[in-house]
């Protein structure tokens, strides 16, 4: 019997039940959309971690205090305060380094008129907004000269200068009151949205580090030091300068555990996006089981198919048709319902990924690999599920098969 006629014969069998074939089908369906839309959203949600993480600074290198050790006794993450001006300084000398910028913090009230609001106050220095790619939507950001003298200036975010002045409005050059201090506004920094730890970024101001320092909360320390490397490809080799020179500064003797802590953008990366990737292989893992259990109905579908066939598969075998036909036959079947089902389910999964994309405003990504290997799994599927089926009714002998009620 010739290929095109098999061909025939199994689609013509499958056409005689078109309900039970559809919902057949409706197994393969639900766990192909669920295994794309399952990797769309993954995909997407690591994706967005990666620009937010991205978005906080250009070959980015974050310095925070490490944890300290007194007799013994270690007082963890931020447990020592041992990042001062000096070290800065040191760093910004280091041929790797392009940029480097101090930052302290403090939270309190901004005053404009009868209107305030309560944000974090980041002090910093004039390579900030280069580090950070960080453009003004009015105004300029205050200048070295500013720093140096611990100037009464402030930069406010997008979201703090809307609650204080009202949208649109460019307050540069007002006088807004920070605690008992007057301050001038230079200017707004652009919006930049939630931050990788989900913070609003545009929810800050930003002064010199000198006049938080010893104006706003008198510490002495500095909370963090941010450096920027020259590229992508010096971040490892700077991130080594940079311990070599804290651990000189810091008196480290060689053995003994850093006193602070150095973190890339990458480590952030891979940071945020672990439990995302977890919870992506914890769904896609539940939509491949899905996908067995339609297997399974293709299995049981096709053994009734294969019984309530028997004197059909009797009467082919009886004029001619050989084993190795009946078989063929059996597992197109299968395989076409399988295919069927997983070509619908990843429509269906598109579909599901634009629908959360346009109306929930979650970034998603169906990256063609995830397409490949569900289309795969599903032929496998077919092909496994339905070859004892298919060799059950080419093993059937034709008088038996005959005689069958």
């Amino acid at each position: 019997m010739s290929v095109f006629m098999t061909f025939r014969i199994a689609f013509k069998a499958l056409g005689r039940n078109k309900l039970r074939t559809a919902l057949t089908m409706l197994g393969m369906i639900i766990g192909v959309a669920a295994v794309i839309a399952m990797v769309a959203l993954g995909t997407g949600a690591q994706a967005l971690i990666e620009e937010q993480v991205r978005s906080a600074g250009t070959n980015l290198i974050t310095i925070s205090p490490g944890s300290s050790s007194a007799g013994g006794v270690r007082t963890g993450f931020g447990g020592n305060t041992r990042l001062v001006e000096a070290d800065a300084a040191a760093l910004r000398e280091l041929p790797e380094a392009m940029y480097v910028a101090e930052s302290v913090n403090t939270r309190t009230q901004l005053i404009y008129g009868n209107m305030n609001w309560q944000t974090n106050i980041e002090g910093t220095n004039i390579d900030l907004p280069l580090i950070r790619s960080w453009q003004m939507q009015y105004g300029g950001f205050f200048t070295a000269e500013d720093v140096k003298s611990a100037a009464k200036v402030i930069i406010l975010g997008a979201n703090v200068s809307d609650n204080l002045f009202g949208e649109g409005v460019d307050p540069t050059d007002q006088i807004i009151r920070v605690r008992n201090h007057v301050f001038k506004v230079l200017g707004v920094a652009a919006r930049k949205g939630a931050s990788s730890g989900g913070m609003n970024q545009d929810d800050q101001a930003f002064v010199p580090y000198t006049t938080v320092m010893k104006k706003l909360s008198g510490q002495q320390n500095l909370n963090r030091i941010y450096v920027s490397a020259r590229s992508a490809d010096e971040i490892g080799s700077t991130s080594q300068s940079i311990g070599a020179t804290l651990r000189i500064l810091h008196e480290i003797p060689p053995g003994e555990p850093d006193d602070f802590t150095l973190q890339t953008a990458d480590d952030i990366v891979a940071l945020r996006t672990q439990t995302t990737q977890t919870m992506t292989s914890l769904l896609a893992g539940v939509a491949f089981v899905s996908l067995v259990v339609g297997g399974i109905g293709i299995m049981n579908i096709m053994l009734v198919s294969v019984t309530e066939r028997t004197r059909e598969i009797g009467l082919r075998l009886a004029i001619g048709a050989r084993g190795s036909d009946v078989l063929f036959q059996f597992l197109i079947e299968a395989v076409v319902i399988s295919l069927v089902g997983g070509a619908i389910g990843i429509g269906l999964g598109y579909f599901v990924a634009w629908f959360v994309r346009v109306y929930q405003s979650w970034p998603t990504m169906i990256p063609i690999d995830a397409v490949f290997t569900a289309v795969a799994f599903s032929a496998f599927v077919g092909i496994f599920f339905g070859f004892y089926p298919a060799r059950k009714a080419a093993g059937l002998d034709p008088i038996e098969a005959l005689r069958f009620e």
